[in-house]
C-alpha cells in the first residue's frame, strides 16, 4: 500500500439528519432526549453544537456514531443510513480514554487495527504521522501516566484521526483542561484540521470556544432537546480565543442561547 495514497484525504463527507427523535426510559420516567432535529453537514465543516445540559447535542453526537439508534427520522452518511460504529467515524470523549499499559505509540497503533492492509511498517509510519501532527513525535515511547493532561487529550486527538476518519465527532474534549492548554489546543486543533480538512462536529457548553473552532454553531435548547438557531462563523483563520470580534460574536450567540432556553417546555 502506498502510504501517500493513506494519508491523503477521504472521499467527501456528507451527512444528513432528518427529523430524528430519541427518548430514553429512566427510574424517573421517559426522557425526550432529543426532538425532530434536522442537520445537514458538508464536506470539511467544522459544526459546533452549543447548548446547556439535557438538550440533546450529546445524544446527536452518539447517533451520528452509531453508538445508539434514532427512535425516528433519518441518519444518513452520503445518501447511506448509518446503522452502527463504523471508521469512517471515529469518536474523542471528553475523558481520554486512553489504554494505561500501552505506551503513547502503542495508543495510536491500536485505533489502526481498524484499517485492514496495512504492513506494521505502515502503520507505524502512520503513527508517527499523527503523533508529529499533534506535537509528540518526542513522546511516543512514553508512559501514560507520565503525560499531562492536554497530552493525554493529544494523543487521544492522534488516535482519533490515525484510521483517517471521514468524520471526527469531538464530545467535549477540552472541558477537563486548564485555560493555558485548551487556548494551545484551539490553535493546535486548527491547524489540524487546515491541514487535514477534516469534517468535524463538535459539542462544547463554551460558546467562545465554539465560535473560535466552528465554520457553523448550532444552538440547542432542552426539554425537549431541540435545535433552535444556526449562526454562520465569518471570522478569519488562524482565530484567537481572545480576540475582541470573536468575543463580540459570542456574546451575542450567548445571548440567543439564554433566550431560547428561558422558552417554556411546551412550545
Amino acid at each position: 500500500m502506498n502510504l501517500d495514497t493513506e494519508l491523503a484525504n477521504p472521499p467527501p463527507a456528507k451527512l444528513n439528519i432528518d427529523r430524528v427523535s430519541k427518548t430514553f426510559t429512566t427510574q424517573r420516567g421517559s426522557v425526550h432526549a432529543l426532538d425532530s432535529a434536522t442537520l445537514t453537514v458538508s464536506e470539511g465543516e467544522f459544526v459546533c453544537l452549543v447548548g446547556p445540559s439535557g438538550c440533546g447535542k450529546s445524544t446527536l453526537l452518539n447517533l451520528i456514531a452509531g453508538l445508539d439508534t434514532p427512535d425516528s427520522g433519518s441518519l444518513k452518511m452520503d445518501g447511506q443510513p448509518v446503522t452502527g460504529p463504523g471508521r469512517e467515524r471515529m469518536v474523542m470523549f471528553q475523558e481520554h480514554a486512553l489504554f494505561p499499559w500501552l505506551d503513547v505509540m502503542g495508543n495510536v497503533l491500536f485505533s489502526l487495527n481498524l484499517k485492514p492492509g496495512l504492513t506494521k511498517s505502515e502503520r507505524v509510519e502512520v503513527a508517527k504521522y499523527y503523533l508529529q501532527l499533534v506535537g509528540l513525535e518526542r513522546f511516543m515511547h512514553s508512559n501514560i501516566h507520565e503525560l499531562s493532561g492536554g497530552m493525554k487529550q493529544r494523543v487521544a486527538l492522534a488516535r482519533a484521526l490515525a484510521p483517517n476518519p471521514r468524520v471526527l465527532l469531538m464530545d467535549e474534549p477540552f472541558a477537563a483542561l486548564d485555560a493555558m492548554t485548551r487556548e494551545q489546543l484551539y490553535v493546535d486543533l486548527q491547524k489540524i484540521c487546515k491541514a487535514r480538512q477534516k469534517t468535524v462536529i463538535f459539542v462544547t457548553h463554551n460558546v467562545r470556544e465554539a465560535v473560535c473552532l466552528g465554520n457553523r454553531v448550532v444552538l440547542f435548547s432542552p426539554n425537549p432537546g431541540r435545535i433552535r438557531e444556526e449562526f454562520l462563523v465569518n471570522l478569519p483563520r488562524p482565530r484567537d480565543i481572545n480576540d475582541p470580534a470573536l468575543a463580540g460574536m459570542a456574546g451575542e450567540i450567548t445571548k440567543a442561547l439564554k433566550g431560547h432556553t428561558a422558552k417554556p417546555a411546551e412550545e
